[in-house]
């Protein structure tokens, strides 16, 4: 049997109240519940967790996990790092570079989902994450009018029956997704 996976999404920092500003209370907020919710399903046997390797919601994210993994309760945890084509990180700051380079360095494992940029690139990866998981956490605001990527990536993991977890971008509550 394979193990039990979880994908981890959300919006981009421009869609978030504090923007790129990590120290805000919302965005500290953020940071715990998705904290709170990968030490939830590692407490159900969930050890494998995917990331796309984006600024924002997936580096938060895979740095929680590096920083758990370094707990003995916690030395089972996996990361794995989806990264969409080659480069997708040209336009990162050299900051986030550096932050995106140290997850690499550290994860389980890692796989380059296109060999270019394409407009269906970042829908590969997230039906790839999708495809490879049980459950979805979400930094998503549910907004039905919104077309993006992230909107498609949820709707997937509902047709693919995934369990999941939303965290509001605006509050950071936790509920699981209802249709």
């Amino acid at each position: 049997m394979s193990k039990l996976s979880c994908a981890i999404t959300g919006h981009n920092p421009q869609r978030f109240k504090f923007k790129y500003n990590e120290q805000a209370q919302l965005c500290q907020a953020i940071k715990a519940a998705l904290e709170r919710q990968v030490k939830d399903l590692y407490s159900i046997g969930v050890r494998l967790f995917y990331v796309g390797c984006a600024v924002g919601v997936d580096t938060w994210a895979a740095e929680i996990i590096l920083d758990l993994k370094q707990q003995a309760e916690f030395a089972e945890i996996e990361l794995f790092c989806a990264v969409p084509f080659p480069d997708h990180s040209v336009k990162f700051t050299d900051g986030q570079k550096k932050r995106l380079q140290h997850i690499l360095s550290n994860c389980t494992q890692q796989e380059i989902i296109s060999r270019k940029y394409s407009p269906v690139a970042y829908k590969r990866l997230n039906y790839f994450m999708i495809d490879n998981s049980q459950y979805l956490i979400a930094v998503y605001d549910q907004d039905r009018s919104d077309r993006s990527g992230l909107g498609q990536m949820v709707n997937y993991a509902v047709k693919s029956k995934l369990e999941i977890s939303i965290i509001h971008p605006d509050t950071a509550e936790i509920r699981k997704y209802k249709q």
